[in-house]
């Protein structure tokens, strides 16, 4: 289906439409991403035994041994399984539709577009599944254990038992953190596509390096738990992204340059 995403490559092919066909076209990518998400949330659902387990490695701070760590999450009510396995269906589920998501705008975008816009956005769109899951690796891997390691010490410190959680408290802030991160990667490419396009110049992006830096501490200091630690984690990468995709513009300034 990507192959027909870029043909007609020396002009674009999307000759003036009626406004009810643009409706229509929009009401088609509504429906592909809403039917996307759907089966994606059944079958984040289907598997929420699978990825619960899952879930519960970063809990490994807590336990002495892999028997300690399964029985570490309790059930506060009879409920309790239903509402795990629906936020895992639900967070699960807009994660894996992210992709389809995106598929389903570049599809009504792309008709306006040439060949070579068309080749840009489609490797934005594989770049941009590939942050999106190093954010969330990066969290799932590194971020949660500290987190969750700091937060047993707090525990003990102010003397408050660290032996059993409820399931219902502990899922939302783990499904919440790797989204989170997994969304905040996105924000250098999202700086690239700008300055690809030209809204934004690399001289900009110098220029306000340092108020970049600061930002970056703040949205991780918002979206992630209050421990420095987990806040390093998530600002240090989204600083180095951003030289990244500061450079990125630079040379791409430099190529239209020379073509120019």
């Amino acid at each position: 289906m990507a192959i027909t995403l870029i043909k007609d490559p020396d002009q674009r092919n999307d000759p003036p439409r009626p406004l009810l066909e643009h409706l229509m076209a929009l009401r088609d990518m509504l429906i592909f991403a809403a039917i996307s998400w759907i089966i994606c949330v059944i079958v984040c659902g289907c598997l929420s035994r699978t990825i619960f387990h899952w879930l519960q490695s970063p809990m490994a701070a807590y336990a002495q041994s892999q028997a300690d760590q399964a029985g570490l999450l309790a059930a506060r009510g009879p409920v309790d399984g239903v509402s795990v396995g629906l936020q895992i269906a639900f967070w699960g589920g807009t994660a894996l539709s992210f992709p389809f998501t995106m598929f389903a705008i570049l599809r009504f975008v792309f008709p306006a577009l040439t060949k070579r816009e068309k080749v840009v956005l489609l490797t934005i769109l594989v770049i941009g599944t590939g942050f999106f899951i190093s954010g969330v690796w990066l969290a799932y891997r590194e971020t949660l254990p500290v987190m969750l390691k700091v937060f047993k010490q707090i525990n003990e410190w102010i003397g408050m038992k660290s032996e059993v959680y409820f399931a219902s408290d502990y899922m939302p802030v783990i499904l919440k953190t790797l989204f989170a991160f997994g969304l905040i990667f996105q924000v250098p490419l999202i700086i690239f596509v700008l300055g690809w396009f030209g809204v934004i110049s690399s001289a900009a992006l110098r220029a306000k390096r340092r108020i970049a830096i600061v930002m970056s501490f703040v949205i991780s200091m918002l979206l992630t738990p209050p421990d420095p630690m987990s806040q390093i984690i998530m600002a240090v990468p989204l600083c180095i992204l951003y030289e990244v995709a500061t450079w990125a513009v630079w040379f791409k300034e430099k190529a239209s340059f020379k073509k120019g």
